[in-house]
C-alpha cells in the first residue's frame, strides 16, 4: 500500500531546532558536565560538523552513526547530521563486535561519530563495512587507539561557505530497537510525523503548531523548564525527552556518568535546580527516592518524575511520595515503533501514610493509561475493541506511524500491517485491555508472555505484585520449561538490603493479589536482578537463569548505564 504524503514538509528537525534556536539564542540549551551550551553555541557546532560532513562527501539521505555515552557531542552530532541532510543511526554503546557489525551494515552507515574508547570494537569490524568511509573519533581522556579524524579538529576546519542541502519533513529518522529477541531493527520514520508522534509539547487544549515560525514564538513565552536526562541518549526514552525540551527552548541536564550513582544524580539535579527527572522504571527511581529520604532538604526544586520504558510501581510512588507529598509522578507509555502514546499521572492520596499502606497492598493500579485518539486495542482482525470490553487485544496506533523497518520488508508487513478498511497500524508489541472509560489498562509484551497449561501469563502483571512486597527490591517474571503445564511461571527476586523472605511467605503474598495460574511455582532469590542499559528487565539472562534448578553463578548484572 503506498503511504501518502505528510503535510508538514516544513516540519523537518533542524529547521524546528534552527527556528528555536535563532529565537532563544543566549538562553541555555544544554548542560553536560562542565560544560554549558547555549542554543547559539549548541546550533553553531551542529552546523560545523554538518559542514565537515558535506565537506567529506556525505550526501542527502545517507546514514550517519552515533557510538557515544551521554555528552555533549551526542547531541551535536545529532543535530548536525539532520543539517547536513543525512540520517542519524543511534548506537548502543553496550555492544559486542557482531551486534555492532550488525547495526552499522544493515543501516548503510557511510561515517561514524565514536568516542575513543568505544573505537577499538569498531576497529574489530571495520574491514566488515566497505559502505563506512569515514570516522570522527570525539576524545574521552582515553588512549586513542583508532584510526580517524579529531572531530573538534573538524569542527574547528569546517569552511563557513559550505552549501548545505535543504531539509524536509519528509527527510528521515532511523531509530535502531533492540526488542526482546535477535538482532536490532531501525525504525524508519518520517521527521514530520516523529515530531508530532514523540517531540511535541504544548499546553493542555493548545493546537498543533502550523510552522516551525510558531514551534520558536511558544519557545519564547514558555516556562524555562530543566530537566535531568537519565536514559541514555542512545535510546528513545532519553533521546525524546532531550530533543522535546530542546524544540520547546528549556533546558536540558545530562548525566553523563558512566554507571549509575543515585548521590551523584542528586548531586547534579540539585546543583542545576532541576525541576523534572526523567528516568526508566524502579531500577533507577527508587535508590533516588530512598536516597532523598536521607537527605530530604536536597532538590527543593524538583516538583516532577517522568517515567518511560516501564511504570513505577505503588510501592515506590509511595517513596517519593514520602520524601515530598507533592511531587508529581507520571509513566508515559509509547515505544520505538509508536512515538509516545499516553501516560498514566499517580493519583494524589490525603495523608503519606494512607498513600503508602494502599501501594504496600497492591491496591491501586499502575498499569492503566490515558492514552489519545489514534491508539487503540485491536481485535485478531485488527478492528479496535469497544470501551469496557473483556477481550485481551493488541495496543496499537494508527495515522502518524513508522514507514516500517528499514531494510527489512517481512518485519514490517507484520509490524505495520493494513486492516480491511485501508488503514495502516503500528502494533506496539504489548497486550492490554479497554476500560469502561476508554483508558487502556497494560497487560505486557506478547513476545514473552507465558503459556502455562493454556493460560496466559503476561509477566508485567505478576512482576508488580511481586514487587508491591515490602521486602523485594526487584523481579523479573519469565517462563521455564514444565511437562505437566507446557511453562511454568518462575520469579528472579532481588530483596531489600537486610530483608529475609521465603519462598513460601512471597508466593502467598501474591497468591491474595493475582489469580492462582499467575502466582510464581518458582522463586529464586537473587542478589540482583539484571537490566539493560535503560533499567528495562533483561529477560534473555532471566530466561538463562530459568532453565536451571538453581541461580547460575553470575546473578549480579550490570549498571543500568554501564557499558
Amino acid at each position: 500500500m503506498s503511504i501518502p504524503a505528510s503535510t508538514d514538509v516544513p516540519f523537518s528537525l533542524s529547521r524546528l531546532f534552527a527556528a528555536v534556536a535563532d529565537a532563544v539564542p543566549d538562553r541555555t540549551a544544554l548542560v553536560s558536565g562542565s560544560r554549558r551550551l547555549t542554543y547559539r553555541s549548541l546550533h553553531e557546532r551542529s552546523l560545523r560538523l554538518a559542514r565537515h560532513l558535506v565537506e567529506t562527501g556525505v550526501r542527502r539521505g545517507e546514514h550517519v552513526a552515533v557510538l557515544a555515552f551521554n555528552r555533549a557531542e551526542w547531541v551535536e552530532s545529532f543535530l548536525g547530521i539532520l543539517r547536513a541532510g543525512a540520517v542519524p543511526v543511534n548506537v548502543n554503546y553496550r555492544y559486542v563486535a557482531g551486534e555492532l557489525r550488525h547495526v552499522l551494515a544493515d543501516s548503510h552507515a557511510v561515517a561514524l561519530v565514536v568516542e575513543d574508547s568505544l573505537a577499538p570494537t569498531v576497529a574489530v569490524v571495520r574491514s566488515d563495512l566497505p559502505r563506512l568511509r569515514h570516522v570522527l573519533l570525539v576524545a574521552d581522556g582515553s588512549a586513542r587507539e583508532a584510526e580517524g579524524v579529531d572531530y573538534e579538529q573538524a569542527l574547528a576546519s569546517a569552511r563557513g561557505d559550505t552549501s548545505l542541502p535543504p531539509t524536509s519533513g519528509e527527510d528521515h529518522y532511523l531509530l535502531y530497537t533492540g526488542g526482546t529477541t535477535g538482532y536490532p531493527k531501525g525504525v524508519l520514520w518520517r521527521q514530520a510525523d516523529i515530531f508530532r508522534a514523540a517531540l511535541e509539547r504544548r499546553a493542555p487544549g493548545a493546537p498543533r503548531a502550523r510552522t516551525p515560525e510558531e514551534v520558536a514564538e511558544r519557545a519564547t513565552l514558555c516556562f524555562p523548564q530543566r530537566m535531568l536526562v537519565l536514559g541514555p541518549l542512545m535510546h528513545a526514552a532519553g533521546q525524546w525527552n532531550a530533543l522535546s525540551m530542546l524544540l520547546c527552548g528549556k533546558r536540558v541536564v545530562l548525566y553523563t556518568d558512566r554507571s549509575f550513582h543515585p548521590d551523584r544524580v542528586l548531586e547534579t539535579a540539585h546543583r542545576e535546580g532541576v525541576h523534572t527527572v526523567q528516568l526508566v522504571g524502579d531500577a533507577m527511581a527508587r535508590p533516588l527516592a530512598r536516597h532523598l529520604l536521607t537527605e530530604p532538604g536536597l532538590c527543593p526544586e524538583l516538583t516532577s518524575v517522568r517515567s518511560g520504558g516501564t511504570p513505577l510501581t505503588p510501592a515506590v510512588r509511595a517513596l517519593w511520595h514520602a520524601w515530598r507529598g507533592d511531587v508529581a509522578l507520571a509513566d508515559s507509555y509509547g515505544g520505538s515503533e509508536t512515538g509516545v502514546c499516553g501516560s498514566a499521572t499517580a493519583a494524589e492520596q490525603d495523608g503519606g501514610g494512607q498513600e503508602e499502606a494502599q501501594a504496600l497492598s497492591g491496591a491501586s493500579d499502575s498499569r492503566s493509561f490515558t492514552m489519545g485518539g489514534s491508539i487503540a486495542v485491536l481485535d485478531d482482525s485488527l478492528r479496535p475493541l469497544p470501551p469496557g470490553s473483556p477481550e485481551v487485544g493488541r495496543i496499537a496506533r494508527t495515522g502518524r506511524i513508522p514507514l516500517g523497518y528499514y531494510n527489512d520488508p517481512l518485519a514490517t508487513a507484520r509490524t505495520f500491517p493494513t486492516d480491511g478498511e485501508g488503514r495502516r497500524w503500528a502494533l506496539s508489541g504489548d497486550f492490554g485491555t479497554r476500560a469502561a472509560d476508554g483508558s487502556i489498562v497494560l497487560l505486557g509484551r506478547g513476545s514473552v508472555v507465558i503459556n502455562t497449561a493454556g493460560e496466559k501469563v503476561y509477566p508485567e502483571e505478576v512482576e508488580a505484585a511481586l514487587k508491591a512486597h515490602p521486602s523485594v527490591e526487584d523481579a523479573i517474571v519469565v517462563p521455564a520449561p514444565d511437562e505437566r503445564l507446557g511453562q511454568r511461571v518462575t520469579a528472579l527476586v532481588s530483596l531489600a538490603r537486610n530483608a529475609r523472605l521465603e519462598e513460601a511467605e512471597l508466593r502467598a503474598y501474591c497468591r491474595v493479589r493475582l489469580a492462582g495460574f499467575k502466582v510464581p511455582r518458582t522463586v529464586h532469590f537473587v542478589d540482583r536482578v539484571r537490566r539493560t542499559a535503560v533499567g528495562k528487565q533483561d529477560y534473555r539472562w532471566a530466561a538463562s537463569v530459568a532453565r536451571v534448578d538453581a541461580p547460575a553463578p553470575d546473578t549480579v548484572g550490570p549498571d543500568p548505564l554501564s557499558r
